[in-house]
């Protein structure tokens, strides 16, 4: 058989489904179903950027989702997710959501979280060998990860329904079958099939090689795992697919060969872009440029500004995206950003899509009341906010609980608080105007504190002195 190859940049089978002008026709953007439908629908949204192999196999990749090939539906399709920390990050999203279209087509997905392969590290797309973690916090983080891929699971099953059948979502971790794997076994069995020019030869390897740290076999090794990985879940699961980010095509095209020798069946890869900053560095925890999915890392309010701050060259490819709005949509509410570009109208429906998808309704919701509270003074938002909202807020604030004493004065407040020096300064800063009390500017330093104005009904009060210090105060026994 002739050696299977990869096209990068070519038009292969999908560039047939569209319109001249790149655009899906009606009948496939309306269904998911065809032999074409689902690889180009997400191909002409960008989502899915390569195929490996294209051609030069006994089905090809598109006869895999037809549902008119008797043994061809469903399919099982993986994506995987080392626990190098304890949180999804945006970046991971695209494979997440690339996984959701499968799965809303009727597909079977697996989450695979690498709670073995993150004890080595993966060399793709470093320079330089990652930070070592020692096996009680990957377990750690391997566990955090599988809450947080299936709280996003839930909410995409939860809020974006489409009504159709849905394939199964499954998480698994593969330190569940290397904990029985014994080191010499394993590669007395396995490492036969693999050739070395064959794995000196990635791009991965060749660059980390060349690097003045060079390369340790603990990361060389990682791609044999990888690819056991695929196989493993191949041979339990009929999994065929394999899904990851553009800098993984190396790691997927030695599962290929490796299945394919041991069996003789042909396997598949599709890459999903990797999502850079405005300077061009990839989004993630190497680069320092993060934004978690965990609340405690970035709360609902940040996610959704982040994506609110989008710049219009690039808020139409990120609905594409990070959404599930078809692309007549799309193209509708870019139609109106044109004659109301001051109401950001795609950046705040981007945001709320995605905020909704990773933290729910509720934060959602959330998000939107800190952006009111926060950009549009609004007090309506700030009585209803909770604690943890306010905190995660205003990040930086100082955070009391009072008891709220007969007669408590503003000057009382900002002393208790230590939000103002003692003393005659202290005094100044309110009677000159530094000092305001839920967005409302208080000059009298003998006020006496009144519910409704200066108390919120949430029992909370929030303390600006100058223009970027907050305190929030909790008071007790209103």
């Amino acid at each position: 058989m002739a050696a299977p190859m990869v096209r990068l940049f070519s038009r292969g089978w999908w560039s047939s489904a569209l319109t001249p002008s790149g655009v899906l026709p009606l009948g496939i953007r309306k269904a998911h179903s065809g032999a074409q439908g689902l690889l180009a629908a997400q191909k002409a949204r960008g989502l899915f950027k390569d195929f490996f192999p294209e051609k030069g196999t006994k089905i090809e990749l598109p006869e895999l989702f037809d549902r008119g090939l008797a043994g061809n539906f469903p399919q099982t399709i993986y994506c995987g997710f080392d626990p190098t920390a304890d949180s999804l990050h945006v970046g991971h999203l695209l494979a997440l959501l690339g996984l959701f279209h499968f799965q809303r087509a009727g597909h079977n997905v697996i989450a695979l979280v690498g709670g073995a392969t993150a004890r080595l590290g993966d060399p793709s797309g470093r320079t330089k060998e990652r930070e070592a973690l020692d096996a009680e916090r990957v377990g750690a983080n391997a566990r955090a990860l599988r809450r947080g891929l299936e709280s996003v699971a839930a909410n995409h099953q939860q809020l974006f329904n489409n009504g159709c059948p849905w394939g199964s979502f499954t998480v698994l971790d593969n330190a569940a079958w290397y904990q029985k794997e014994h080191l010499v076994n394993f590669l007395a069995a396995m490492g036969g099939h693999f050739r070395m020019g064959t794995l000196l030869s990635r791009l991965s390897v060749q660059t980390r090689l060349k690097s003045p740290e060079g390369m340790s076999l603990t990361e060389f090794f990682y791609q044999v795992l990888q690819a056991y990985d695929f196989y493993h879940l191949f041979q339990r699961y009929g999994c065929r697919v394999q899904l990851g980010g553009s800098d993984q095509l190396g790691n997927i095209m030695s599962g290929y060969e490796f299945i394919h020798k041991l069996t003789g069946e042909d396997v598949f890869g599709i890459t999903v872009p990797l999502i850079t900053s405005t300077t061009g560095a990839k989004l993630g925890k190497s680069a320092g440029n993060a934004v978690w999915l965990n609340r405690e890392k970035t709360s609902p309010f940040e996610l959704y500004q982040f994506f609110i701050r989008q710049q219009d060259d690039s808020v139409a490819r990120f609905l594409k995206l990070f959404t599930f709005l078809p692309i007549p949509e799309i193209d509708h509410i870019m139609q109106l950003h044109l004659k109301e570009p001051e109401k950001r109208g795609p950046q705040k429906r981007l945001a709320a899509e995605v905020t909704k998808l990773v933290h729910g309704r509720e934060g959602l919701d959330s998000a939107k009341r800190c952006t009111q509270a926060l950009y549009h003074s609004s007090i309506d938002a700030l009585e209803v906010m909770s604690d943890q909202e306010l905190k995660e807020l205003f990040k930086e604030a100082s955070f009391s609980e009072l008891v709220l004493d007969p007669g408590t004065s503003v000057l009382d407040t900002c002393r208790k608080a230590n939000a103002i020096p003692d003393g005659p300064r202290g005094y100044r800063m309110i009677t000159e105007g530094g000092v305001s009390i839920n967005h409302r500017q208080v000059t009298n330093p003998e006020s006496v504190l009144v519910v409704g104005q200066h108390i919120l009904k949430n029992g909370l009060s929030l303390l600006k002195i100058g223009k970027r210090n907050f305190y929030i105060i909790k008071w007790l026994q209103l």
